[in-house]
Parts: C-alpha cells; sequence; structure tokens
C-alpha cells in the first residue's frame, strides 16, 4: 500500500522551538491532506503517547513515536541533532553515540533519520554522519532547497556511498511545507516495522520541489529564529505569558 509519510513534525508540545499549533491540530491538518503516517519528533522531549496515537488512528494516522535529539561524539561536545524513531521516553537521556549505539543494540525494533546533515550551522551532523553512517538507516532530504543553493546533494552522495535511502520530510515547525515536501512509502500495510522494512528497501517516493529563495526559504527561516528566541526568553505559545511578562514575575 502507498502511504504518504513525514517522519519529522514537531508540534506545540516541543520543549525548545514555538510551534503555533497543538498535537491534536497538527495531526488534524496531516489527515486533512492525506497523510497516513506522521513521526511526532519534538527536540529532546519523546511527546507521544498512546492517546495522541489513538486520535491519529481515528483520523487514519498511524503516528510513530520520535524524538530530535543533540548528539556529540563526548559530554564536553555540543550535540548534533539525530531523530530516533519508535523510541520510548528513555530516549531523552541519550547524549552521545555511544549511548545511540546501545540503545540501538537494545532496541532493534527503532529507526535512526539524520535530519539535514550538511547544513550550515552548529545543529547539523556534517562529518559524524560519515564517520558513524553505521547507525543510519535513512538521510533526509530536506525541504530547505532552492536552484541556488541545495545542501541536499552533498547528503545525497553520501547516502548512495553508503546505501542509504534518502527520504523527504517537511521538517514542520508550520503547515508551510507539510504539502510540498513529503514521502510515499510502498509498504506492506499501514504498521511500523512494514514502513521501516519499506523504507530501508528504498520503496520510497519522494515529493519534493525547489523553493522560491526569498519568500520560501529566507522569510520563513527569519521568522522561524525570532519566534524561537522569544520562546526561549519567556514567551508562551499559548500566550499567557510574554517576555515582558517573564521579567516581571523574575
Amino acid at each position: 500500500m502507498q502511504l504518504k509519510t513525514n517522519l519529522h513534525f514537531h508540534t506545540g508540545d516541543d520543549p525548545l522551538d514555538a510551534v503555533p499549533y497543538s498535537t491534536s491540530e497538527g495531526i488534524d491538518r496531516a489527515a486533512a491532506l492525506g497523510f497516513q503516517v506522521l513521526a511526532l519528533t519534538c527536540h529532546r522531549k519523546a511527546a507521544w503517547t498512546p492517546e495522541y496515537a489513538a486520535y491519529g488512528k481515528e483520523r487514519g494516522i498511524l503516528l510513530i513515536p520520535g524524538i530530535e535529539l543533540e548528539i556529540s561524539e563526548s559530554h564536553q561536545e555540543r550535540g548534533r541533532h539525530l531523530i530516533l524513531l519508535n523510541c520510548d521516553t528513555r530516549a531523552e537521556s541519550l547524549r552521545t553515540f555511544s549511548d545511540i549505539s546501545a540503545y540501538r543494540a537494545a532496541h532493534p525494533e527503532c529507526f535512526i533519520l539524520a535530519p539535514h546533515p550538511f547544513f550550515y550551522g552548529n545543529f547539523s551532523l556534517q562529518w559524524r554522519l560519515e564517520r558513524y553512517s553505521n547507525l543510519f538507516d535513512a538521510v533526509e532530504h530536506s525541504w530547505f532547497y532552492s536552484p541556488s543553493f541545495n545542501r541536499n546533494k552533498k547528503a545525497a552522495r553520501l547516502a548512495a556511498s553508503r546505501g542509504l535511502p534518502m527520504i523527504a520530510t517537511s521538517d514542520a515547525h508550520t503547515f508551510q511545507n507539510l504539502n510540498t515536501d513529503y514521502a510515499i512509502v510502498d509498504a506492506e500495510q499501514q504498521s511500523i516495522p512494514a514502513l521501516f522494512e519499506a523504507i530501508r528497501a528504498s520503496r520510497i517516493t519522494n515529493i519534493t520541489r525547489h523553493k522560491k529563495p526569498f519568500r520560501e526559504m529566507v522569510i520563513p527561516a527569519a521568522a522561524l529564529v525570532g519566534r524561537n528566541f522569544l520562546y526561549r526568553h519567556g514567551w508562551k505559545k499559548s500566550g499567557k505569558s510574554s517576555p515582558a511578562k517573564a521579567r516581571e514575575h523574575r
């Protein structure tokens, strides 16, 4: 069966980024767009619950437990983003590639995705993807690219050299790219094991397109950075708190 899939999806449960919709609202929008699989991948938090999974199932969506972690070679280094799927809350404590390796050995049912691995910034894996490629099941094809700027090309070359599939995601923090960047996965059934088996076998059709550099890349990225800055300094998504109010309560 052909499953419309997004494996990188943030919601209002994210403790690090300002996402303007709740998990249930995100599921509703995805269902309206015909998605059948979503992975809930909040930063630092395994936000999946049985209640969310049931809510998704009622709307035809398989909701996969996931988390976007910050992983490094040692505890002294800044962590780089890595997505762990089909995990439990114990994943929140993972900090190093050794931790990931041990978790994977204990939980062979999990799936590891390399998000935006060669993008500029201190959050991307960069050369670490090549060094630890044996840990990964797939490489993300990011929505953030244009004809003149495309860091997915380097990721595609490395993925091909390591025999890893590339899968398109929206890295959703808004609904802007939810329906422009996703994958159709040809799986035996709508289940987590069948989905992962199909992705590892590259039974994927990526749906994606170049973006307009200013209107679809620069402006949304700047808005996200601005929202996250405010959020991390006291502003809350619910509107009940703002930087000024936060200062008043200190």
